[in-house]
């Protein structure tokens, strides 16, 4: 009854979004830019001169549009692209002048960095004009390269293709020139045009600049509102689309400080991936013996909650196509630890649940487009491990998109243990989305639903669904949301996350913010309300959670504060014990509020500093919270950032104070060569654990890796720290394309 219940709804309402996007459909904005085909024998040398003929040919992109501090008015520097191609690369060339060239701010270069303290130039490409899915890139003025895949309800930035680009800094400003490999893309072969759309930021004028829908609406990352990019895709090549990963590893590790010791243990290994484009839009990969010495440390945190907390995947094999099994993500989806539930976790593959690796013999994956498909195909097969035994997993994810923005998808996984007597454990659902972007002429306006299905657990009857719809107005100076969530007490899909089980769940929302005209400090003002309400499924409250924002400011300046009131009901349905010996008794309720406040210095800044002061009730007591980071950009190519969180609570039943510490230095000699040493504490493990992470870009596609990591445990028999274990790796990766 619920799965018709839900479908109904999506049947209501499709006609109405359907409606208003046949209107989006028909409109454009107008903008186009032709790529200019190299003649016989012309060459583009990416030296960021942009000195070659087809430059010279080339008719720019200009004439963006300020979004902000001045809305709708012209940049005060000016900007102009320019596309060319041969037939195995698009080249683009970028001009941002600049009148005042000294204050130009590009800090960062290490690949993929987030910069939220640099000038940048980003653009965005739907190579299949599909409005729905493409590529994010991003550059600054010292060279960083950054790229991700674009999905409805998020990306993947930890994808990384293969291109190559230099940037030049001159009196003018600074030029980009690039060449992006056409077999690192996928895309329509019958096609004449790509959507496209960029963006420029002047960190220290705090101002972004957009080619097309610079409406606060809108924006780079919406690619129903991109311009086109008129190419002639019929010479162009994407070789047998074969590319050959080889990888060598070599690999110590020693464990001194554990119960057992373990004594220095070498080993050296081989593997391969292979990638294959089986169509223009459909990739296949083959890993075997795969190896992940080069994967970053996971972040520690303090977990003063009752339920378990989400670590994000960071291995290449899964990150690789990962926005193709995006299922029913929200619009906070930054947030995860407030997903109710996630059907795939690539993390329950190849991990122990302490996080220490397990083999993974081979694993094959299939993603990318079949007509109006999105389609995304993976199978695993794991090693016994000790008292893991070998297993199977299987996951399959296929989404039709509708429209202009939506989507209706379905969902599948099965993991199978190789032991005798085991049952499969699977899981299965849809979800959809209605999405417009021209809701009374231009306002965002989504409506999302899900419906999933899984194996019971050993021991339990019925009672494995969870299901929910949504309904978001995400929009700039008013925010709305009403969502439900029904998550059974046996819904415990094998491959996948679920924080909380047993309750019902209704999150509304609602958040005003305006903008002041011309006033001279401040950029905007937040006010509202965002709850959290949920019940078991006799609808009995469980917890009741209000986020009242009293005011946030955000300055032109970059700084940034808030205040907040959080009242709170908490009604325990188990003991929780939230410190080792102080337990908190089920049955028991609590009303609590806590009080807020944050303040952030820009991030451009020398020193940048972002606080967060928390204090009030807390369960049967009080909390006092501080958090404070530091961050320190002596230079380009050096940031250290420096990260505190403490945390004391007083109840009936007990006091302790928790502690966690995490010190990150980031040398970067150049775009290509980068030195990461990452050094965390916390007092709940009191364990110390420092990695140091050096990346070697010897050519795109062509990596050397060198990893080593050392634990030491807060031993408080003999007061000092004692080496628990230690772990060294090099692992060098070589792309061959044919």
């Amino acid at each position: 009854m619920i799965l018709v219940g839900i479908t109904l709804i999506f049947v209501a309402l499709s006609p109405v979004f359907s409606g208003i996007q046949a209107q989006e459909a028909q409109e454009s904005t107008g903008r186009t830019i032709t790529a200019e085909a190299l003649l016989d024998g012309e060459t583009i040398v990416l030296d960021g001169i942009l000195d070659e003929s087809a430059w010279k040919r080339a008719k720019p992109g200009t004439d963006f549009i300020q979004q902000d501090p001045t809305y709708g008015g012209t940049p005060t520097e000016r900007t102009e692209v320019r596309f060319a191609f041969d037939r195995d690369n698009l080249y683009m060339g970028v001009y941002n002048f600049d009148s005042e060239p000294d204050k130009m701010l590009g800090n960062t270069m290490k690949r993929d960095e987030y910069l939220r303290a640099d000038d940048r130039f980003m653009w965005v490409m739907d190579t299949f004009l599909d409005r729905q899915t493409g590529y994010f890139f991003e550059m600054n003025p010292s060279g960083l390269m950054a790229d991700s895949l674009m999905a409805p309800g998020g990306g993947n930035r930890n994808w990384d293709g293969i291109w190559d680009a230099k940037v030049l800094k001159s009196d003018l400003g600074w030029t980009i020139e690039l060449a992006l490999p056409f077999r690192t893309l996928n895309f329509d072969p019958n096609g004449t045009a790509w959507g496209v759309n960029f963006q420029r930021t002047i960190r220290r004028k705090n101002e972004e600049n957009l080619w097309t829908g610079h409406m606060r609406n809108q924006g780079l990352r919406r690619l129903s509102n991109t311009g086109l990019l008129l190419l002639d895709l019929s010479e162009v090549s994407q070789g047998f689309g074969l590319d050959v990963k080889p990888y060598l590893s070599a690999s110590g590790f020693e464990a001194p400080g554990v119960k057992v010791p373990l004594p220095l243990a070498t080993t050296t290994d081989a593997g391969v991936d292979l990638f294959y484009n089986v169509t223009p839009g459909l990739r296949a990969n083959l890993t075997v013996n795969t190896d992940f010495a080069q994967t970053e440390v996971d972040q520690r945190l303090v977990n003063l909650t009752r339920f378990p907390l989400f670590f994000p995947e960071k291995r290449d094999f899964f990150l690789d196509g990962a926005t193709f099994f995006n299922f029913y993500l929200g619009r906070n989806n930054r947030e995860p630890n407030a997903a109710s539930v996630q059907p795939f976790f690539s993390r329950r593959i190849g991990l122990h649940t302490d996080g220490s690796p397990q083999k993974i013999n081979y694993g094959t994956k299939l993603t990318g487009q079949v007509g109006k498909q999105d389609v995304g195909f993976l199978h695993v097969r794991t090693d016994e491990a000790g008292s893991a035994p070998a297993e199977d997993f299987t996951v399959m994810r296929i989404k039709r998109r509708l429209f202009t923005q939506s989507y209706v998808g379905m969902f599948y996984s099965r993991r199978h243990a190789n032991t005798a007597g085991s049952i499969s454990l699977e899981t299965a659902g849809v979800d959809f989305r209605l999405a417009t972007s021209q809701f009374q002429k231009s306002k965002n306006l989504e409506f999302n639903g899900f419906f999933l299905w899984n194996t019971n657990p050993v021991g339990t009857v019925d009672n494995n669904l969870a299901y929910g719809v949504r309904l978001d107005y995400p929009n700039d100076r008013w925010e709305a949301r009403v969502s439900f969530t029904e998550v059974q007490e046996n819904h415990n899909p094998a491959i996948g996350f679920t924080r909380r089980r047993g309750f019902r769940g209704y999150g509304p929302r609602l958040m005003f913010a305006p903008r002041p005209r011309q006033h001279r400090w401040i950029r905007q003002l937040t006010f509202g309300v965002d709850a959290d309400v949920r019940t078991d499924v006799s609808n009995r409250l469980l917890t009741r959670k209000l986020n009242i924002m009293l005011l946030d400011v955000n300055l032109h300046s970059q700084e940034r504060f808030s205040l907040e009131v959080i009242p709170t009901y908490e009604r325990l349905e188990r003991t929780f014990e939230i410190s080792p010996g102080i337990e908190l008794p089920a049955g028991t309720h609590y009303d609590f509020v806590r009080y807020k406040a944050t303040f952030n210095t820009a991030n451009r800044r020398i020193f940048a500093f972002q606080t967060n002061l928390e204090a009030g009730t807390f369960f049967s007591g009080t909390r006092k919270q501080v958090g404070v980071r530091v961050g320190f950009r002596p230079r380009p190519g050096v940031t250290v950032n420096f990260d505190n969180e403490w945390n004391r609570i007083s109840l009936n039943e007990g006091r302790f104070d928790t502690f966690l510490h995490r010190l990150v230095v980031d040398t970067q000699f150049s775009p290509w060569i980068y030195l990461v040493n990452n050094v965390q504490f916390d007092s709940v493990s009191e364990l110390m654990g420092w990695q140091s992470r050096l990346r070697w870009i010897v050519t795109p596609g062509n990596d050397l890796f060198v990893i080593y990591t050392h634990n030491w445990l807060d031993d408080n028999q003999f007061d000092r720290f004692v080496t628990q274990d230690r772990r060294g790796a090099a692992k060098f990766v070589f792309t061959h394309r044919f």
